[in-house]
């Protein structure tokens, strides 16, 4: 069972940014960690509420190096969740394209999400959902604006290159509410042992773990600190910037 904070919080979010439309399709990108296990639960609960049809179905990545998902299989088929397992070589291509001491975060990310954009078309889904929260999205923010100079976070939702639409229908929740849900539930989450990057000699998400202790320490000054991030996120004064294309004049 998910909390009525959830659920609430789901429809608002979907409201707000018609995330799941009538006749919708959707693959949901299931890793099997509390964000995803959550999003498919709440999904099949949001589809029994709908006043209108839509479909979903989770899709793993199998990234081809001998993982076990059977306590994963057994979960979706034990809740009426369609489940499938996509295989892939990614593991394999990593051993040659990622060197010794290099930073894999954003080649996994990439990798993954191809494969989710080729499991939508193999699967007849013109919508892929994802299991963003507003951490994600706050830890993004920051880490775009310090190390790349950008103002720039998760959409949640967006049209990806090929046409497919992406949409994080918990992208308004805290990650702290997603992993209550899954201990709560006893769901049989799986963690960084199905992450690639632990059979590499790579360097760890150092950049990203900093500023997740940074948001942190924000929130303990400042406790409505992601109250106001959510909001500003919904409230740019995008003229009031140093871009030329945006002046008011």
């Amino acid at each position: 069972m998910l909390s009525k904070k959830i659920m609430r919080q789901l429809g608002r979010t979907n409201a707000a940014f018609g995330l799941i439309e009538e006749g919708d399709r959707i693959l949901v990108g299931l890793s099997g960690g509390k964000d995803s296990l959550t999003l498919v639960h709440a999904l099949k609960e949001q589809r029994r509420r709908a006043p209108f049809d839509f479909e979903f179905l989770a899709v793993t990545v199998d990234y081809g190096m001998g993982e076990d998902f059977s306590a994963l299989i057994e979960h979706c088929e034990a809740h009426g969740i369609e489940h499938h397992i996509y295989e892939t070589d990614i593991y394999d291509t990593a051993k040659e394209k990622i060197r010794k001491n290099s930073s894999y975060c954003s080649f996994f990310s990439r990798m993954r999400r191809g494969s989710l954009y080729s499991a939508a078309e193999k699967y007849g889904c013109g919508k892929l959902a994802l299991g963003h929260h507003l951490d994600d999205a706050a830890e993004s923010f920051f880490m775009n604006m310090i190390y790349n100079g950008q103002m720039r976070s998760l959409a949640p939702k967006y049209r990806a290159g090929n046409g497919l639409i992406v949409i994080r229908p918990l992208i308004q929740m805290r990650e702290r509410q997603l992993a209550a849900a899954a201990q709560e539930n006893g769901w049989p989450t799986i963690g960084d042992e199905a992450c690639p990057s632990m059979r590499f000699d790579v360097k760890m998400p150092y950049a990203r773990a900093q500023m997740k202790a940074m948001l942190q320490e924000m929130e303990g000054k400042y406790p409505d600190f992601f109250t106001s991030v959510n909001a500003a996120f919904g409230n740019i004064s995008d003229d009031t910037f140093f871009d030329p294309e945006r002046f008011r004049l």
